[in-house]
């Protein structure tokens, strides 16, 4: 699914396979044996984490901000590999900048969990505690008149706080000011995200094996869930059954129909492993389908290998919502896409860079993204066909390697 990246480029309207989705269906009784897992990856260590905060302050600097302000959330475990207990009122907040040293304000009782993430010793720790005003211990930090990006889940209560403190220093979206600050993977990235998409590849295969006729939507949903979780993932971030009708609504959630022969299964899932993330659509259909239900299969199907087809070094991210684009709407049914063609992805299942006309960031290697069109025909049925993309030096390659071909089940 998809995002928006940096200041917004033109966004279609309708539903968007790329926004937050349903909350999967937590896995319930037993998770099934499998075989034993890969080994773990070997963990970030305290270089990696002081190698990224570096690029950050002068990816800052080199877009004429004053540094990185990194609230609780994905940026913050990105950089640090810290996430506190609990997102509270009280502030944490990590302070980059080109000519100091990374300095993480938390509140004095939280101080212990965040001397032991592994990013700690590339940082210097300033705490306080409850009933002293902890933007008065920020504002030593900052220029005094600077502007900084920050990161976009930071609470308001915050931001606030340190204007009212420092009346003169002005902000940005971290996202509209740096949107590729995390959208280029090194090798040990890529192999936590090549993890997670032969997982999600291996849940698929397994699905296949169920029956789908007679059973509700959301017990397919914790089937995959349980299946996710099975095949390694700490996570499960949404698992999307929509049967028949329900196909048409992108991120519908998973519900109490029951799935009927004759059915076009839109399933769509994802989370995290090792920290990093998967996320992969299949349609699958229950008996043998229409004419017409195949073809517009057919569609989407050559829509997602052209747009593949597309990928490259240098080329626009827009380019490639184009191509899936031209294909969708040459065969009769451009009204029906009603999503843009990709999101990034990482830490977190969605991500920039986008896949969307307007965004014209060239694609460098080691970038991930998904493609994944679709076809939405509303009271009817729908078609998406989604894997997760890395950009190589000479093209693209797929991270999830399931057929693509419209599979049939009971």
């Amino acid at each position: 699914m998809s995002s928006a990246s940096r200041p917004p480029a033109a966004q279609p309207s309708g539903p968007q396979p790329s926004g937050p989705r349903p909350p999967a269906p937590q896995p319930s009784g037993p998770v099934p044996a499998s075989a034993p897992p890969a080994s773990a990856p070997a963990p970030f260590t305290a270089e990696d984490y002081r190698a990224r905060m570096d690029r950050a302050a002068r990816a800052a600097a080199d877009a004429g901000l004053d540094g990185v302000l990194v609230a609780p959330g994905p940026d913050l475990v990105h950089l640090t590999g810290y996430q506190p207990p609990a997102a509270t009122e009280r502030l944490t907040l990590l302070v980059l900048s080109a000519d100091q040293e990374p300095v993480l304000v938390v509140p004095t009782l939280e101080a212990p969990d965040a001397e032991h993430a592994p990013g700690a010793p590339a940082l210097t720790l300033r705490d306080w505690t409850d009933g002293k005003d902890p933007y008065a211990v920020a504002a030593p930090l900052l220029d005094v008149a600077g502007r900084f990006a920050v990161s976009d889940n930071t609470w308001a209560l915050h931001l606030l706080g340190l204007q009212q403190t420092l009346p003169s220093t002005s902000y940005v979206s971290l996202t509209s000011a740096l949107p590729m600050l995390r959208a280029v993977k090194d090798a040990a990235e890529l192999a936590r995200l090549e993890a997670a998409g032969a997982a999600a590849d291996a849940t698929y295969e397994e699905i296949l094996n169920v029956r789908f006729s007679g059973r509700r939507e959301n017990e397919v949903a914790a089937e995959l869930a349980r299946l996710l979780t099975r095949f390694g993932h700490e996570q499960v971030d949404f698992t999307v059954v929509g049967s028949g009708p329900n196909g048409a609504n992108p991120h519908h959630e998973a519900g109490e129909r029951v799935i009927e022969r004759g059915d076009m299964v839109v399933l769509d899932f994802g989370g995290l492993k090792h920290g990093y993330g998967s996320d992969t659509s299949r349609t699958v259909h229950v008996g043998d389908p229409t004419a017409e239900e195949q073809r517009v299969h057919d569609v989407v199907r050559e829509a997602q290998q052209a747009a593949f087809e597309a990928v490259r070094p240098g080329i626009a991210c827009q380019e490639v919502d184009r191509v899936a684009r031209a294909v969708i709407t040459e065969a009769g049914y451009g009204e029906y896409f009603i999503h843009r063609t990709g999101h990034g992805i990482g830490v977190t299942t969605h991500e920039p860079p986008y896949m969307i006309e307007g965004e014209r960031q060239p694609l460098v290697p080691g970038m991930c993204f998904s493609v994944e069109p679709g076809i939405y025909l509303p009271g009817r049925f729908g078609v998406r066909i989604e894997d997760i993309v890395t950009v190589t030096e000479d093209g693209g390659r797929r991270l999830n390697t399931t057929p693509r071909e419209l599979a049939v089940v009971d």
